[in-house]
């Protein structure tokens, strides 16, 4: 198992979701169905960027691990130690508290999205170290906060060149959402799921 330390950078590239369906997690529904693929949650193309200029910084403090499966957990509290060690037998290598529902949306409505994690702590399994606290978060998410934004100002001004402009636009899932929610026959669709749905997809589904 790949060892990760707390100021260590993850570009994750799975998610094991232990959210409790509380939170909004699709623009269908009211009438429409869209079944969109999830299978590779984030976008390769965009990690790509992520883990060549994470690596390129290495020899400024920056640690990046190219790839990690997140657990997302519904918050406020954190886990138990039980909950910890269960997720560490299921490979996980970061647990946090927002990438659903927000992966998920970014999906349906066609956006290009990756996620760039900062471990902060052991959460509660690790029996050497204190248990996660508020102050142990902040501490070093100050003590890391040169390297996090010398790794997000360099992605953004990778991503402002011409050359990724497809890639920032998404164009490669294009329409992704409308063959998804075409499952649903145009007489089964509510007039005002279609409504709704329409200032973030025009036309597609009229």
């Amino acid at each position: 198992m790949t060892h990760f330390f707390p100021q260590d950078f993850v570009v994750p590239d799975q998610i094991i979701d232990r959210t409790k369906g509380i939170r909004p997690f699709t623009f269908f529904e009211g009438g429409l169905v869209g079944h969109v693929g999830f299978g590779d949650p984030f976008d390769e193309g965009l990690a790509k960027i992520v883990r060549r200029l994470g690596h390129s910084l290495e020899g400024e403090g920056v640690r990046l691990h190219d790839q990690g499966t997140i657990i997302c957990m519904e918050g406020p509290q954190f886990s138990t130690r039980a909950e910890s060690n269960l997720y560490r037998s299921w490979g996980a290598s970061v647990i946090n508290m927002s990438v659903l529902p927000e992966a998920k949306l970014a999906r349906e409505a066609e956006i290009a999205y990756q996620m760039i994690c900062m471990s902060t702590d052991y959460d509660c399994w690790h029996q050497s170290e204190e248990n996660v606290t508020v102050e142990i978060v902040m501490g070093h998410m100050k003590a890391n906060s040169v390297n996090a934004r010398r790794l997000i100002g360099s992605v953004l001004d990778e991503l402002s060149k011409e050359e990724h402009g497809e890639q920032v636009l998404a164009k490669h899932l294009e329409l992704g959402s409308k063959w998804a929610g075409s499952m649903t026959k145009k007489e089964a669709r509510k007039p005002e799921a279609v409504e709704k749905l329409n200032w973030l997809f025009p036309g597609y589904f009229d």
